[in-house]
């Protein structure tokens, strides 16, 4: 396998930029998430790297080779060898499994099968699915015959366009661990284009995070959740509580109490932003330390999804600040009862502009852009 290179790759529509100075190493052997919402550019990224369209400035390596370049030749795309999953998974409905499988090996290959059944050994498909038509097959099934496809040829470089987003939420969990498992028996080099955080947090080495046509962060999923270069990125990879406050000698002062940051940075007025699972609840008689540096708050209501419980909760300040805490323990508090909340953990601070505002207050009209993260 072998790593993949974009440097300064750009590509626009008329006057819609799709992607604008985008740089992206992928190691050898590992797998990259590229994470964004829809219309942000990911899929025009891939078609790049595999060829289907030129990018109007930037280039291409794969293995060291230089694949597309300003002003140089273009590598066709059936000579880059990169295996392709698309969304859909295109399957030929014609086609049995091994013959899907085989469709791009040459002739010796495609006669003799024993690289298509390899394949699909890989995938976690014994030699029963061969003869099999893809319509008795289930979507998960479909998936990983299009991934024994796409590796049959031992490509250089793997890429899955959004290949889970039609599974269930079952389906797509077994899928994705066995697409894992089969990229890792093969030390495939991959790239994974996906809108889904928990997958991209799930299954990537690095995560790439996409917004309109940018990398606007590339990071190990624990790096990109506990530490996002800005609120946009924050908000976008989880659940993310913002209050203003101030930061004065290495200290945060807000809503939630005093806070220790992530970073320490120039004293002044920031966005605090605490992730919900860092909010604990706190029984005053069973912890009264705890419940002395805690803030109280009024149990708003609940949200149940089986093994956590979202609680939204109002802070007794001026504001009644909204909060979410995430529980996993079976005892939860009554709606409308008072709580004590103890925020666990190191909090990301974000410098917001002076403005004429008192220091610490929010700007209805101020977006994150003008946010700067505290380094």
């Amino acid at each position: 396998m072998a790593e993949l290179r974009c440097m300064g790759l750009a590509k626009s529509y008329g006057s819609r930029s799709v992607l604008a100075d985008v740089n992206l190493v992928v190691a050898e052997g590992t797998l990259t998430a590229i994470l964004g919402a829809s219309g942000s550019g990911k899929t025009t990224l891939l078609r790049v790297v595999i060829g289907f369209i030129a990018p109007d400035r930037g280039s291409v390596s794969v293995g060291g080779t230089t694949v597309t370049e300003t002003g140089g030749p273009q590598v066709p795309p059936d000579k880059r060898a990169i295996g392709y999953v698309a969304q859909e998974g295109a399957l030929f409905p014609h086609l049995t499994v091994a013959e899907n499988v085989s469709f791009g090996l040459p002739r010796a290959e495609r006669r003799s099968a024993s690289r298509a059944l390899e394949a699909l050994e890989l995938v976690g498909l014994d030699h029963s699915y061969a003869p099999r038509r893809p319509h008795e097959l289930s979507g998960g099934e479909q998936r990983r015959v299009s991934l024994a496809r796409a590796l049959a040829p031992r490509p250089r470089l793997v890429l899955l366009d959004e290949p889970f987003s039609s599974l269930d939420a079952h389906l797509r969990t077994e899928t994705r661990e066995a697409v894992l498992a089969a990229l890792e028996r093969e030390g495939a080099t991959a790239v994974l284009v996906t809108h889904d955080q928990a997958e991209a947090l799930s299954m990537g080495h690095e995560v790439a995070v996409l917004r309109g046509g940018r990398l606007v962060q590339t990071a190990a999923p624990k790096t990109l959740y506990r530490s996002p270069v800005d609120l946009d990125v924050a908000r976008f990879v989880g659940d993310a509580i913002v209050v203003p406050g101030t930061l004065r000698s290495g200290v945060v002062e807000c809503a939630l109490g005093r806070l220790r940051p992530r970073e320490v940075g120039v004293d002044g007025p920031v966005d605090v932003m605490i992730r919900p699972e860092q909010l604990r609840l706190v029984d005053k008689r069973a912890d009264p330390e705890a419940a002395r540096l805690g803030v109280a708050a009024e149990v708003a209501g609940h949200r149940y999804y089986g093994p956590e419980t979202a609680v939204s909760l109002s802070l007794h300040d001026d504001a009644h600040t909204p909060v979410l805490s995430r529980t996993f323990g079976p005892d939860l508090p009554a709606t409308g009862k008072t709580v004590t909340i103890l925020v666990t953990g190191p909090v990301v601070v974000y410098r917001r502009e002076p403005t004429d505002q008192t220091p610490g207050s929010v700007a209805p009209e101020e977006s994150s852009a003008t946010l700067r993260p505290l380094t």
